[in-house]
């Protein structure tokens, strides 16, 4: 599975310790940046994960910023991508199975390296569905036709 990844300054840190995490696990990683802890604009990094995801060059993407919200607000810009800020296991694990989510996003101010590595394993494990909840992500992503 191929994943890519990204992140502004505030979350440089979290997202190397993803990217170690998701290779030595067998991933195979594209980091579209940022590359160091430099002020940078996040919208910049959600933008280029979420086309890589949208295009197949991905097949999902992590993204991580401060909170992780920034980062799941910008990426949803993005026609076809359904990014989620996470901080728990239930909803990792829950909006896989029932939303069929293609980015995780994380916040390193709000989420410990340990928890992050945790949610990131829930998220990339966690197959859809589908049935009853493809209708509903079909209806949801028909809301972008609107």
């Amino acid at each position: 599975m191929k994943i890519a990844i990204g992140s502004d300054h505030a979350g440089f840190s979290l997202k190397e310790i993803i990217r170690k995490h998701l290779e030595e696990a067998g991933y195979t990683v594209l980091d579209k940046g940022t590359h160091d802890t430099a002020s940078c604009h996040y919208p910049v990094y959600a933008e280029a994960v979420a086309r890589a995801v949208v295009s197949g060059e991905a097949d999902r993407g992590i993204l991580v910023c401060g909170t992780g919200i920034g980062m799941s607000m910008a990426a949803n810009k993005i026609k076809g991508v359904r990014a989620a800020a996470l901080s728990d296991c239930f909803t990792a694990e829950a909006t896989r199975r029932h939303n069929d989510a293609n980015i995780l996003c994380l916040g390193e101010r709000t989420v410990g390296p340990g928890l992050a590595l945790r949610l990131t394993d829930i998220f990339l494990r966690t197959e859809f569905e589908g049935g009853r909840h493809q209708t509903r992500v079909d209806m949801m992503m028909a809301l972008e036709e609107k």
